[in-house]
């Protein structure tokens, strides 16, 4: 059996992992194909600690493209719908770890991947509950709210809190940083809220979910409340997540996320929606 040739864009903390994860874990039934990070030093220090030589670091996305059979993205909002275009185009899937940059086009990418015969993964990453939000969203859901609890120094420059002259350093109690929908959420927490635009995604959209952001002193995980109300169930998930022992702004989850995916995709049978 062919092993499934996996490209990874973005070696951060979260690429990374996975590279690790696919190298060890994943070895009898996908091959880790390439790295390509905007920063040349990273992919080649990840590819050295990995194989001991350079041979992984790819010098373009579209070198690292023509390597893959699937390509992750792990680079950052603001990238994420660049490189999944990129990657549909030519005809490979593509796993979006950068959700938030791809909210409120998943429609072009969707034409994008049936004209090129590709798929598109997105995992429900940090949060519980996206199975039965799916499951109720082919009824009628009345309403979507997310409920986000992080300590104030996850919020570290982030341009809507330096803009609104709010000191992180500061806050002592609970402190209500933004309260809208999802799709104004994504937009001001790039990098805080991928949760949000997966929710969105998976249920009543954008404009419709509802988003609170608290910066909470007393918490040291990443805490998110999901309420869906719909026609078929009232559901309530929590979900107080490990922070990632290499970057505090992600959750330790949403790594493990992707790997359930990866396994998922290579496996015959699967398990939940």
């Amino acid at each position: 059996m062919k092993k499934l040739k996996i490209g990874i864009v973005g070696c951060g903390a979260i690429g990374s992992s996975l590279a690790k994860f696919i190298k060890k874990d994943l070895r009898n039934r996908a091959v880790l194909s390439g790295l390509y990070d905007i920063d040349g030093a990273k992919s080649a220090k990840l590819s050295k600690s990995l194989s001991l030589n350079n041979r992984l670091a790819a010098g373009s996305l579209k070198h690292l493209v023509l390597r893959s059979q699937l390509v992750i993205e792990c680079a950052s909002g603001h990238a994420s719908r660049n490189i999944a275009e990129t990657v549909l185009r030519s005809g490979r899937d593509i796993m979006i770890m950068s959700a938030g940059g791809v909210s409120g086009c998943l429609p072009v990418l969707s034409r994008l991947a049936k004209k090129n015969n590709a798929r598109v993964y997105i995992p429900s990453g940090a949060i519980s509950g996206v199975d039965a939000l799916k499951a109720a969203a082919l009824g009628k859901i009345k309403r979507v709210t997310l409920t986000t609890y992080k300590n104030p120094l996850s919020f570290s420059g982030v341009q809507f809190i330096k803009e609104r002259g709010i000191d992180l350093s500061r806050i002592n109690k609970d402190k209500v940083l933004f309260c809208g929908p999802a799709a104004h959420a994504v937009k001001y927490f790039p990098q805080n809220i991928n949760v949000a635009a997966v929710l969105s995604m998976a249920g009543i959209g954008a404009d419709k979910t509802m988003v609170k952001i608290v910066a909470s002193p007393a918490v040291k995980k990443n805490i998110h409340e999901v309420r869906v109300e719909s026609v078929a169930a009232d559901i309530t998930a929590r979900t107080e997540n490990i922070l990632h022992p290499e970057n505090p702004k992600t959750s330790y989850l949403a790594v493990l996320s992707a790997e359930a995916v990866l396994k998922q995709i290579l496996e015959s049978v699967r398990i939940g929606t």
